[in-house]
C-alpha cells in the first residue's frame, strides 16, 4: 500500500513537473493591431516588425497580431474601436484622426512639405508629437507616426498634367477637409469614401478617380480599374500608430517604454520598405498597363490650392504649428 502510494506521488509531481516545464515563464498578452490596408502592404510587414521587437523587449510578455484588409473594420470604425477598447493598436492615415483633433489636418496642406526629410523632421520632431500627444483626450495614446508617402493622382478619364485637367473629375478622398478643399479648389468633385470600397466604386465608375500614395494604389490594386496616373506629390500622408490609452497605461512602465520604442523602430523599418519599393511599383503599374505621366509641374497645382491654408487657420488654427513646419523647409 504504502509503495502505491509512494508511487502515485511520485507520478504527481513528475506530471506537475511537466506542466510548469511547459507553461511560460510569463504570462502572454496578445495585442490586436487593426490595419485597413491589404496583407501585401508594408503596414502589414511593419506590423509584423513591431511584432518581433516588441516579443524580443518584454521576453514574450507582450506580442502584436496584425489584423490587416479592414479585417477590423475601415479607419474609422477601427479608430472608435480602439478610442473604445475591442482593438488594442490601431494605424491609419494621420488625416483619418482628424474628425477627434482637426489640428492632425495641418498635414494634409497641400505642399506643405518640401520632401520627404523635411516630413520627417516635422513629424518625429516637437511639432508632431505635441499634435499626435492631444490624442491623449480621447483614449488613444499616439505611439508612433509611418508612412505612407506622397499622395498622387489617378484617373480613368484623361491624362492630368495641368490643373484644368482635373475640373469635373469625381475624385474620392479620405474625408480629410483639408484634401476635400483641396480639390474644391481645383475643380474637382470630391467624394469621401472608405478605401474598402475604392476598387469597387472605381470598376463601377461610381468617382473617377482617387488620390493616394503608391503603395496603397500597388497593394489594393487600385491601377487594374484605373488608366492614367500623374506624380503631382500634392500632398504628404503620415500613418500614425495609436493605443488604446487605458490598455497603455495599465501596462507595466517597462512594458509601455518597450511598446512605444517598438513602435518607433518598427516604423523606421516601414518607411524604409515604403520608399524602397517606390520605384519598382512605378515600373510595375507601367507594365500593367497604367499611363504614367512622371513630371508635373507642381507650381501652378500650388497656386490655387494656397487658400487651403486659410481654410485651415481660419476653421482650427494652428498658425504656430504652420510657422515651425515651415521654419524645418531647409533644416539640415
Amino acid at each position: 500500500m504504502k509503495m502505491q502510494l509512494k508511487s502515485a506521488l511520485v507520478s504527481s509531481l513528475v506530471a506537475a513537473g511537466l506542466t510548469l516545464a511547459c507553461a511560460p515563464l510569463q504570462a502572454q498578452t496578445v495585442l490586436r493591431f487593426a490595419s485597413e490596408a491589404a496583407r501585401s502592404d508594408p503596414q502589414t510587414a511593419g506590423g509584423e516588425k513591431m511584432n518581433e521587437l516588441l516579443k524580443a523587449k518584454t521576453g514574450g510578455a507582450l506580442e502584436v497580431k496584425v489584423f490587416a484588409d479592414s479585417t477590423l473594420g475601415n479607419a474609422q470604425a477601427a479608430i472608435s474601436s480602439a478610442r473604445g477598447g475591442t482593438i488594442d493598436i490601431v494605424i491609419s492615415g494621420s488625416s483619418n484622426y482628424t474628425g477627434i483633433v482637426p489640428l492632425l489636418g495641418v498635414f494634409d496642406i497641400p505642399f506643405i512639405f518640401k520632401d520627404t526629410p523635411h516630413a520627417y523632421r516635422v513629424l518625429d520632431g516637437q511639432v508632431g508629437k505635441e499634435i499626435m500627444d492631444k490624442l491623449e483626450e480621447f483614449g488613444l495614446k499616439g505611439l508612433a507616426y509611418w508612412d505612407t508617402g506622397w499622395r498622387e493622382l489617378t484617373n480613368s478619364k484623361h491624362p492630368v498634367k495641368v490643373p484644368a485637367d482635373v475640373k469635373g473629375l469625381k475624385v474620392r478622398t479620405n474625408g480629410s477637409p483639408a484634401h476635400n478643399e483641396t480639390w474644391k479648389l481645383l475643380g474637382a468633385n470630391p467624394v469621401p469614401m472608405p478605401i474598402g470600397e475604392l476598387y469597387t466604386a472605381l470598376e463601377m465608375k461610381t468617382v473617377d478617380a482617387q488620390e493616394q500614395s503608391l503603395g496603397l494604389l500597388y497593394s489594393g490594386k487600385f491601377y487594374e480599374v484605373q488608366k492614367h496616373l500623374s506624380l503631382t506629390n500634392h500632398a504628404y500622408s503620415a500613418l500614425l500608430v495609436a493605443m488604446n490609452k487605458a490598455k497603455f497605461d495599465a501596462l507595466p512602465p517597462a512594458q509601455q517604454k518597450a511598446v512605444v520604442e517598438a513602435a518607433r523602430e518598427a516604423g523606421a523599418y516601414q518607411r524604409q520598405l515604403n520608399n524602397d519599393n517606390m520605384a519598382k511599383i512605378i515600373a510595375d503599374v507601367k507594365k500593367a498597363g497604367l499611363q504614367v505621366v512622371e513630371n508635373v509641374d507642381p507650381a501652378p497645382f500650388l497656386e490655387i490650392t494656397k487658400p487651403v491654408r486659410l481654410m485651415f487657420t481660419s476653421k482650427y488654427g494652428g498658425e504656430n504649428f504652420i510657422k515651425a513646419i515651415d521654419a524645418e523647409r531647409d533644416a539640415k
